[in-house]
Parts: structure tokens; sequence; C-alpha cells
């Protein structure tokens, strides 16, 4: 490209996508040197998105979200062993053979609660892995008061990446397969869906008190939360930890709002082929769908970047906060 000059760009089947609704209010994310990303005014027009950019430099990269890589995931492995003390308690294996890395944090044999967090399931929702990473690197800090008392009382189980296949292969909701993994939790298989398959036979092994699974939805400019209010035997102590979560997360200062999301669930009518779904439902615990933007999250938007990799993180670091705040209440 020569910088200077104008171009104009047109995705001519958007409007065919399998979210064709969630590009009104999306602008692209470009990069020059894919580090730093940016956002590009985009408009969607009789089925098409479009936008215009005079680059600066010769070379631009174009993408739905600012990429995950899997050489930044690999990365993030290491630091977590290397600079948070996580050990690597498992790994599973995809269809393809990649590895699925399950990391135990523990600084106290003595903890009694099993805390767990999984990210993409979806391939395509950089953001979750994003999550992960700014976790990981709260988890770094030795001087924290705040994951003190948490990791004094429970022991951490984060799977930062469920769907290495479809990220590689640039899938945005499926494994090889053609599994969408969150669809999988009451017919997992190490056939078609070995990725659900190995992290449900290592939660039934050691127990789940939370539970965490991380994703970004296409159309809602906002970070949000879905819960288990639909699952037979929700139970009012269960709403107000629901209740608790949300209330905790505004007053940490994290981007994160209640008025909207999801319709809620009527009783006993989950979808319990879902993760947060189907293991609330067999642990009888506290568990969330957290959802982050792929367009910018509207209460504090911030036209230059939209929602980011580095927001990402960051509700990640809030969400530890979280959880020290409550893990002494998460059973009876």
């Amino acid at each position: 490209m020569q910088p200077g000059q104008r171009y104009g760009f047109s995705l001519v089947n958007a409007g065919q996508s399998s979210y064709k609704q969630a590009w009104h209010g999306y602008h692209a994310v470009a990069s020059y040197d894919q580090r730093t990303w940016f956002r590009v005014p985009s408009r969607f027009e009789e089925g098409a998105l479009n936008f215009d950019i005079e680059p600066q430099h010769a070379q631009i990269w174009f993408a739905y979200f600012e990429p995950y890589s899997r050489e930044r995931h690999e990365q993030l492995i290491a630091d977590a062993q290397r600079l948070a003390g996580a050990e690597l308690l498992a790994t599973g294996r995809s269809i393809e053979g990649r590895a699925i890395e399950l990391l135990r944090i523990s600084r106290n044999p003595q903890a009694s609660r099993k805390i767990w967090l999984i990210a993409q399931q979806h391939p395509g929702e950089h953001m979750a892995e994003w999550f992960m990473d700014g976790l990981i690197e709260r988890l770094q800090q030795t001087d924290d008061a705040e994951l003190s008392a948490l990791l004094e009382q429970a022991d951490l189980y984060i799977v930062p990446n469920m769907n290495p296949d479809g990220a590689y292969r640039g899938h945005l909701r499926t494994n090889h397969a053609g599994r969408d993994l969150n669809r999988a939790w009451q017919s997992a298989s190490e056939t078609d869906s070995p990725e659900v398959y190995f992290v449900q036979q290592q939660m039934r092994a050691v127990g789940v008190d939370l539970f965490l699974d991380i994703h970004g939805d296409e159309e809602i400019p906002h970070v949000f939360v879905a819960g288990c209010e639909g699952n037979p035997g929700y139970s009012m102590r269960l709403q107000s930890l629901e209740e608790q979560f949300k209330r905790l997360l505004i007053e940490q200062g994290a981007e994160f709002q209640t008025a909207f999301g999801y319709p809620r669930d009527e009783p006993g009518q989950a979808n319990t082929t879902l993760a947060c779904n189907a293991v609330g439902l067999e642990f009888d615990c506290l568990a969330f769908t957290i959802e982050m933007p792929f367009k910018d999250h509207d209460d504090r938007p911030n036209p230059h970047t939209g929602w980011s990799g580095e927001r990402s993180k960051g509700l990640g670091k809030d969400v530890l906060s979280v959880l020290a705040a409550m893990v002494g209440q998460l059973r009876e």
C-alpha cells in the first residue's frame, strides 16, 4: 500500500454471515505492527461492511477483533508456570492433537475451594484469552493482599484456550469436527468434542465451587454475565451469590454493567448443554458466562480502540478481586 493514499474496502457478503445484525455499530480493527490495534470507522450498508483508510505505513493488517496468537498463548503458558507459580496439572488433546493446558495455581495445601475458569470455547472470541492474559499477569504479583487472601482459601484451575484447532483454522465458533463446544456439555465424547470431555473429567476428579466461562458477544456493545437461573434446582443461595458477584464487580470499578444482556431463562428452562448451566447444575455452584463485546463497552466508549485486548485484561484482573471477596461464601 502507498502511505498517504486513501483505500476503500468492502466485505460484500457481510450480510450473509451468522450474525448479520452484529455489523450495525461495528468498526473494523487494524494494526501496522500486529501489536497496537485501532478501530477504523466502518459502515454497514446494503449487506456490506465498508471502510476507508489512508494508511501511515506500507503494510497494514485488519481483523474482526484484536487477535491472540498461538505464539502468545505458548508464552502465556510459560509465564504462568515461571512467573505466577502455576503447575501444568494436565494436558488434554484436541482432535488434531494440539495441547489443551490445564493450569493449577495452589499456594496453600489446606485450601478447600476449587475455582475454575475456562476461555475460548468459541475460538474466534479472542477477547476471552486476553482476559486470561490479564488474570495470569496479576497472579504474578507477590505483594497483592487480595490474591493472598484468595489463594489462602482456594486453588485456581485455568484453561486459557479450550479450542486450539478452531483458533488455528480461523473458525468463529466450532472445533475441527464442526462442534460448538459450548453446546457439548451433555454429550461430550473423545471423538468429536475431546476438549470438553477432558475438562469434564478433570472437574469430576477435583470438584468445582465456582465456574466462569469467558466469551465474547458479536451483537451487544456491553460487558455482561449470564447465569443459571433457568437450571432445575436453582436456589436462593445461588441467586444471592450471583447478585453479590455482579454488585462487587461494579463496586470494583470494572467495565461491567447489568442493564443489558441476554434474556433471563424461565425456571427449569435452561439449556443445560451450555457449559455454565451444565457445570452449575452438576456441582450446585455459582457459575457464570462472562461476555465481552466485539464492538465497544458503550458505558465507557473508546472510539479509538473499542473493546480491546487491554480492556479484556483489565476485566480479568478485576474479576480476581471479586473472587477474593467471595471465596469464603461459596458454600454454606
